[in-house]
């Protein structure tokens, strides 16, 4: 397919659906974050299901992989040697609609997961609620997606406090509480009241606000709350993508479990410990608008930089610097990204409250993304 002059637009579901039914093959190109994830895993099975050959990659900053296709699809970011960029939040809404389009039943809680993962909140006026909410029911406690309590506070990238990537610390906190057994409603709000308290200890005014997405779960889907599916799609995306897509693509054909689920608790756990881990020990610095943590080879940057704005730094823009590569969160962060991408002939993208460069060294970024803002 040729996509000269072919705009490259954030696709509404009709043109996406287009776009793949016409191709004989398509190479599907997905930001690593749960809400492109989960769009990717709609696509896939619905191209699958319409026997449409198709390769699913997931990449912080997409690139030409080499791979001959009829046409390139990119979720979450502008691309423009693409056939289609999507943009649009909640990305795995208009994959969702799209994969009806050509003539599959994909699982709406998977693309609601997808859309709270972006930060979207469950409600009437959020595409798929409805599609979604006979699977779901909502009680008091914590959005996690593992019944050992200790383990979940211990790993969730939903919030950030004292107990966050530390199990000794999650289990004695959970043992404070002396729960029962079997938790009922008031036990559940014994355990968010603790959350909640903890993650407001000496945070920022907007942790207040942030920790109620980890609150009041809705209950459901492979991972127990839509909250903790959400999680472990974002932890996937980011440190174990080729575990996140075959996930993602088992559980948009809505016949059952997924088969990893297992490992994908493994790489969520991993990303919980690697990303906490960094924003309390990484070094921190503060500038005017800024604040940037260093947090050093391997650690999840985009998660990083999510929860040090959340619960650490009061500045509206978080960066975080590590491994010859950056992500920003808060204002700005997409403009901030590309323009420190632009003067420095690193590669960039982002989209929204998230930005990403790849290829630049940490005081070269924190330069560069101080200039931009």
């Amino acid at each position: 397919m040729s996509t000269a002059g072919r705009p490259n637009a954030s696709a509404p579901a009709e043109s996406l659906a287009a776009v793949c039914r016409s191709a004989g093959f398509v190479r599907l190109t997905a930001t690593p974050d749960g809400d492109a994830l989960a769009a990717l895993g709609q696509l896939g099975a619905a191209l699958r299901a319409a026997d449409v050959g198709f390769q699913a990659s997931v990449s912080r900053v997409p690139r030409d992989s080499g791979t001959e296709a009829d046409a390139t699809v990119v979720l979450g970011a502008e691309a423009p040697d693409a056939a289609l960029s999507v943009t649009t939040e909640p990305l795995a809404s208009t994959a969702y609609d799209a994969a009806r389009e050509l003539g599959a039943t994909p699982d709406p809680v998977l693309a609601l997961a997808g859309a709270v993962a972006g930060g979207f909140v469950p409600g009437a006026d959020l595409p798929l609620y409805d599609e979604a909410e006979s699977a779901l029911d909502r009680r008091p406690g914590v959005a996690l997606p593992v019944a050992d309590l200790a383990d979940g506070l211990a790993h969730t990238g939903l919030v950030h406090a004292d107990f966050s990537g530390d199990e000794g610390v999650a289990t004695a906190a959970v043992a404070d509480l002396d729960l029962p057994a079997e938790l009922g409603d008031g036990d559940h709000r014994r355990l968010a009241s603790l959350v909640a308290l903890r993650a407001v200890r000496d945070a920022p005014d907007r942790a207040a606000d942030r920790v109620e997405r980890a609150l009041r779960p809705y209950t459901g889907g492979p991972f127990r709350t839509l909250g903790g599916y959400a999680d472990v799609l974002d932890a996937c995306a980011r440190v174990a993508p080729g575990v996140g897509t075959a996930l993602a693509l088992e559980a948009a054909r809505a016949d059952g479990e997924p088969a990893h689920t297992g490992a994908a608790l493994d790489a969520w756990r991993d990303h919980g410990a690697a990303a906490h881990t960094a924003v309390r020990d990484g070094d921190p610095a503060r500038h005017s608008g800024l604040g940037v943590v260093r947090a050093g080879e391997g650690a999840p940057l985009g998660t990083v930089a999510r929860l040090a704005h959340g619960y650490r730094s009061p500045e509206p823009l978080v960066l975080a610097v590590g491994g010859g590569a950056a992500a920003l969160y808060g204002e700005r962060a997409a403009e901030a990204a590309r323009a420190a991408g632009a003067a420095t002939d690193a590669t960039a993208t982002g989209r929204g409250r998230t930005g990403y460069v790849d290829d630049i060294d940490a005081e070269t970024a924190e330069k560069e993304v101080r200039a931009a803002i």
